[in-house]
């Protein structure tokens, strides 16, 4: 039976998939103990259903963002909307909530368009919440938390160095890439692209795509080992985020296990993740003919030959050996009828880089803080880390530490615990401080120590 709408206590949660799961369970049971509404709502009708049958407060319906007064409709008739739409759709949501006076959080990176849009939602006594998941989310949270604590006590920070991953956890068997998708595959296969800037010592610093993935840092994680390190796109616009323009050294970046980076780079180097044209014939390529596109024509070599001499790798070496375990080297249908390079290594790589069914993910965050003492020249270190495993491919790990801290922020909002209004992020502690209480007791917990 459907919940007839009465424009008291409802929550739309707009996105019914696997990293709404954590979400969505939450908001329910709190809904329960509050007498909240819950609406799930899915551009496939059939999954938001699912994700709330049997659930009394709770009801799954058709969503499509495309068809604007339907959107309007539905949003007109609940009290707080939390969009887990592809990032590219919020601003329309958020049009719609300004228009119709409704709250709007996401997990999503803050853009310009939004931001603009921060007047008209403080006329309208409404809060946009931006960033309010794991990266952006919980690294702002988490890392502001330690730097206000550093600040309040009259110390200078030096240098801020933060790193997420969100990995397969060690399982025994053999992926020697030590990695499946855990979080929009688009996004990885197209990350990095563009120019990469942050700061080091005072002087700024450019990485071009072509070599961002020969530019690791290797990290050691207390009990859970070595990790490798490449940089974000842009870190130097968290320095206006953190209040850090004073800072020396600003560095953000994404986690992936030793040897990733090293193979990753064949594609990039291949031209194999470019998202700019559209390839021929792809309805008859295999995965080995894609490969076999990017080489040199040479009708006696072999693919494996031509790519090895290509990249400078041994023929049994290491990468090859990734290679081959994810079938590049397959003669095997591709699949699709048409795409871009980036859209076909995508469609190739989810053949064995999604999860499976007893498969758990692994999020890892890791920051480093070095800071002057207050009146002296000593620098001292503080490093803190947090590694959340999944349950398994439905509750993951990343469903956790993206969802919960956008319900937790949600539930505040709606007890009326949260009165920021305009566009914002979560770097004001009247934000912060609850939301991670919160993660803490539910063992989403940051270790946080001392480095000589």
């Amino acid at each position: 039976m459907a919940l007839a709408y009465n424009n008291m206590n409802k929550i739309l949660i707009i996105g019914a998939g696997h990293s709404s799961s954590t979400l969505i369970k939450y908001l329910i049971n709190e809904g329960q103990k509050e007498s909240w509404e819950i609406i799930v709502a899915d551009l496939n009708s059939d999954l938001a259903i699912k994700k709330t049958a049997g659930y009394s407060n709770a009801e799954g319906i058709k969503f499509d963002i495309s068809d604007t007064p339907a959107s309007e409709n539905i949003i007109s008739k609940v009290d707080v909307v939390v969009s887990m739409l592809p990032a590219f759709l919020h601003i329309e949501v958020a049009k719609i909530c300004i228009k119709q006076k409704k709250h709007l959080l996401t997990a999503s990176y803050n853009t310009e368009e939004i931001s603009a849009l921060s007047s008209d939602a403080k006329n309208n006594d409404n809060l946009i919440l931006m960033e309010m998941g794991l990266d952006p989310g919980i690294d702002h949270m988490s890392a502001l938390r330690v730097i206000d604590k550093i600040r309040s006590e009259g110390h200078d920070l030096d240098t801020f160095e933060t790193f997420t991953g969100g990995l397969l956890a060690p399982n025994g068997k053999d992926n020697p890439w030590n990695y499946k998708f855990t979080w929009n595959p688009r996004n990885v296969v197209l990350a990095g692209q563009g120019v990469v800037k942050f700061i080091q010592e005072g002087r700024f610093k450019y990485i071009p795509y072509h070599k961002l993935f020969r530019r690791t840092e290797r990290i050691y994680i207390p009990d859970h080992g070595y990790f490798e390190g490449y940089a974000n796109r842009d870190s130097l616009k968290y320095r206006s985020v953190y209040g850090l323009e004073d800072v020396r050294t600003l560095y953000r970046g994404t986690l992936r296990r030793p040897g990733f980076c090293k193979a990753w780079n064949i594609f990039v180097q291949l031209g194999a993740t470019d998202d700019t044209y559209q390839m021929e014939g792809v309805d008859e390529l295999t995965h080995r003919q894609f490969l076999n596109s990017f080489l040199y024509f040479n009708p006696h070599d072999s693919i494996e030959l031509k790519l090895a001499h290509y990249m400078g790798l041994e023929m049994e070496g290491e990468e090859m050996y990734m290679l081959r375990w994810i079938g590049m080297f397959d003669e095997e249908p591709v699949g699709i009828d048409k795409g871009t390079p980036a859209q076909i290594l995508e469609h190739i790589l989810k053949k064995k880089w999604t999860l499976s069914p007893e498969d758990k993910d692994m999020i890892v965050m890791y920051h480093k803080f070095v800071f002057r003492l207050k009146n002296s020249d000593e620098l001292k270190e503080i490093n803190s880390h947090m590694v959340v495993l999944g349950d398994d491919a439905e509750n993951t790990g990343m469903s956790k530490t993206v969802g919960l801290p956008l319900a937790i922020a949600t539930k505040l909002l709606m007890k009326g615990e949260i009165n920021a209004r305009g566009v914002c992020v979560p770097t004001d502690p009247l934000i912060y401080e609850p939301v991670l209480n919160e993660l803490e007791s539910v063992g989403i917990i940051f270790n946080e120590y001392e480095v000589n």
